[in-house]
């Protein structure tokens, strides 16, 4: 099998901060490490909850600082694992550690339930005395954040078989879609040559200027996953019905309330966003009417959304990709550069692009003691330098908020996205700013102009498509047609009749992870995008002033709730003004590339 050759080449991560490897004896330590101190604190602390009268500010505050120094150790054999999954999907062994590893988990977090509904059954009074405390000043949020789920969890000998039957539930099916869609090879026939390409490299054929190899790598793409419908399909319809089959037992009204409660967002406020996001859909009619005859095409199809405007983009190695990202947050404040830069000189990025590795890219942020490691699929196009700048945003973002105890580590899916945009943002300024071709600035804007309608307009696309099929799971099993009819109708109301629909792209909706993973995942990308394009504009208004508040927000993690925590920036999600200001600086970008695009058609 071969390859396209990237620059990327043995850029690879070393996990050792975690552990030395898949044999690492310590992995068996830290193992019986867990069991030990799990049975010993639900030896000491389950009496906390036997009665009211036992439940102290300070046994709390004990039991909180023992639970996250057990929960960092619990965390860091799972992300371990994880990582090495993902770096090699294909391995046996891998595999067999993340299973047993996840197994093993689950048996200690089974220990550890009794903790949380013990804090949940504790009566409201008491708890709001409790919380009032200095002495739990640190896992206020924490503890005001959990009992949100009161009504929504189950006496502990249910969490418990729940928990356990999670294993052949939801998690083996994530796990089968994961290793099921690395191991896909893409063959493709082209001009007289045949090539075997991963998925990372059929999907990068997106954005190549030949408008016959596109369509026919989106045809060979599309064509494949087809093939795979009965698994793909069997895997929708398992992990939907899940869904909501937990939402019947946790009495959750609605298939996304259990992620607006996680993401501690109200729904009005989602649907405000995601409304008003879909009001402007125009805009993107608009633009993809104007990249139609800046292709020279009567109209657009699919394949030809990302083609390149300009002929003469460069390409862009790894190494001059890293300079561009660490020059751009110098710029905005030295502490961003200092800690992107250690994840390139302590091997904490796997760029290489190879066989069974997952494809995409992520930031995973660890535990507080370690750091966060990132995964990219470096293919030398100038757009890898936007991934790479997104995920050493999320990175950074997580970096920093190590400055927080394990308990408030975590920040929502809401604000998850707030670095990773901006710091794509801070990168595409500057290199706009060094172009002076203006053919490659044109395609440099439409290029952002495109990424952003990405995670603005086709997240919400997805989201819709997930509102609409999980709404129909509930009433019926999916076929592979009832899905594709879904998919359909949500992009046909983002493309219209701007953009022609390719047969094929019916089956959209069968390769993406988020939809497996973490449904409802999609609309914390419009969130944070459009939170992004507002807040960047205050730093274009305010200057230097913007920064300090920037840099506390990305400090904050999860210590208090993302409409607290944005505030303190100047950002107020209620208002749907709010969210149509992030849409405005979009308009104005598609307007400046048409004027653009006029100038040099003259």
């Amino acid at each position: 099998m071969t390859h396209a050759a990237s620059s990327a080449k043995d850029v690879v991560w070393n996990l050792g901060d975690l552990y030395a490897g898949v044999d690492d004896p310590q992995i068996d330590a830290d193992l019986a490490e867990c069991e030990r101190r799990c049975t010993a604190f639900a030896a000491a602390y389950r009496s906390l909850f036997a009665a009211p009268e036992n439940l102290t500010t300070l046994g709390l505050a004990v039991a909180l600082r023992d639970l996250e120094s057990l929960s960092e150790l619990m965390s860091r054999l799972g992300a371990y694992a994880g990582l090495l999954t993902a770096a090699d999907t294909a391995s046996a062994a891998n595999r067999r550690l993340d299973d047993r590893i996840r197994q093993t988990l689950v048996e200690r977090e089974n220990q550890l339930t009794f903790f949380e509904l013990g804090w949940l059954a504790a009566p409201d009074a008491a708890a709001a005395l409790i919380l009032e405390d200095p002495a739990l000043a640190n896992y206020r949020h924490y503890l005001t954040a959990a009992r949100r789920y009161k009504s929504h969890t189950r006496s502990e000998p249910e969490e418990l078989l729940l928990n356990q039957k999670s294993l052949t539930a939801r998690s083996a099916w994530v796990n089968l879609f994961d290793e099921f869609v690395a191991g896909v090879q893409y063959h493709l026939e082209y001009d007289g040559q045949k090539r075997k390409l991963t998925q990372p490299e059929i999907l990068a054929m997106s954005y190549e200027p030949d408008r016959r190899l596109r369509k026919a790598a989106q045809t060979c793409f599309f064509t494949e996953i087809a093939r795979h419908e009965l698994v793909l399909t069997s895997i929708f319809n398992a992990v939907a019905q899940d869904h909501g089959l937990n939402d019947q037992i946790r009495n959750y009204a609605s298939p996304m309330a259990s992620r607006h409660l996680a993401n501690e967002v109200a729904p009005a406020v989602v649907d405000r966003m995601l409304d008003v996001a879909e009001a402007n859909y125009p805009m993107a009619h608009a633009y993809y009417r104007l990249k139609a005859r800046l292709l020279g095409l009567e109209k657009m199809a699919t394949y030809d959304q990302y083609a390149p405007v300009a002929a003469n983009m460069p390409a862009c190695t790894f190494a001059a990709g890293r300079e561009t990202v660490l020059a751009a947050f110098e710029r905005f404040h030295p502490t961003l550069r200092d800690v992107a830069g250690k994840f390139f000189d302590n091997h904490w990025i796997d760029a290489e692009v190879r066989p069974s590795k997952r494809g995409g890219a992520f930031s995973a942020s660890t535990v507080p003691g370690v750091h966060p490691y990132i995964l990219l699929n470096w293919t030398d196009k100038l757009r890898d330098v936007s991934t790479l700048a997104h995920e050493l945003g999320h990175g950074i973002h997580q970096y920093l908020s190590r400055a927080q105890t394990y308990l408030n580590f975590h920040h929502p899916l809401t604000i998850a996205e707030t670095a990773s945009v901006f710091a794509e943002f801070l990168t595409f300024n500057h290199v706009l700013e060094r172009t002076s071709d203006p053919e490659v600035r044109l395609g440099l804007l439409c290029g952002k102009i495109e990424d952003a309608f990405a995670t603005v307009f086709r997240q919400n696309v997805l989201t819709r498509f997930e509102q609409s099929a999980h709404a129909a799971r509930r009433r019926e099993k999916l076929s592979s047609d009832a899905l594709c009819d879904h998919w359909w109708a949500a992009n046909r109301a983002l493309y219209g009749e701007a953009v022609e629909m390719l047969d094929l792209y019916r089956w959209g909706w069968a390769y993406i992870p988020h939809f497996i993973h973490t449904p409802f995942y999609c609309y914390a990308y419009v969130f944070g995008e459009l939170l992004v394009l507002s807040l960047y504009r205050m730093y274009q208004e305010e200057g230097a002033a913007f920064v300090p508040r920037y840099l506390e927000l990305l400090q904050s993690g999860s210590s208090a709730p993302p409409d607290v925590l944005l505030a303190r920036v100047g950002a107020d999600i209620q208002d749907p003004a709010f969210w149509q200001k992030g849409l405005d600086v979009l308009g104005d970008m598609v307007r400046e590339a048409s004027e653009l695009a006029e100038r040099l058609q003259r």
